[in-house]
């Protein structure tokens, strides 16, 4: 049986535990597939940009918020980056994802599941 998945901190949660089967439904389907369909190259550089932002959200809480402001510089310039390739909204998701997971290695795990069905905003992904 899929795990099922319509946020990014269960998305998260799901490749934390190593799912064999995850059944992401609504936009986060949308966003998932455009994260699994960048290109080798354009990865290297989000994912980059991607660590840089969820190591910045690290940093912050682990201060207590004091930190925020230079860490909050630092993840706006970086976005920047994965933005230009992924998007905001598909940016924003790989980060929230990859937080809730506990690092962007989860991201790559995404990327190394097998698709097996898209169709109606939910994507079937099984562990290859």
């Amino acid at each position: 049986m899929a795990k099922k998945v319509r946020t990014e901190a269960e998305l998260g949660a799901a490749l934390k535990n190593n799912e064999d089967s995850i059944e992401i439904e609504g936009d986060l389907a949308n966003k998932a597939l455009k994260i699994r369909a960048t290109g080798k190259a354009a990865w290297i550089v989000a994912i980059g940009a991607i660590g840089v932002a969820t190591y910045s959200a690290f940093a912050t809480l682990g201060t207590g918020g004091a930190s925020a402001p230079v860490t909050a510089t630092t993840a706006g310039f970086t976005a920047v980056a994965a933005t230009t390739i992924l998007g905001a909204t598909v940016t924003y998701s790989a980060i929230a994802t990859a937080i809730a997971a506990g690092g962007v290695g989860a991201l790559n795990s995404l990327r190394k599941y097998k698709q097996i069905s898209y169709e109606n905003n939910r994507l079937v992904l099984r562990r290859k």
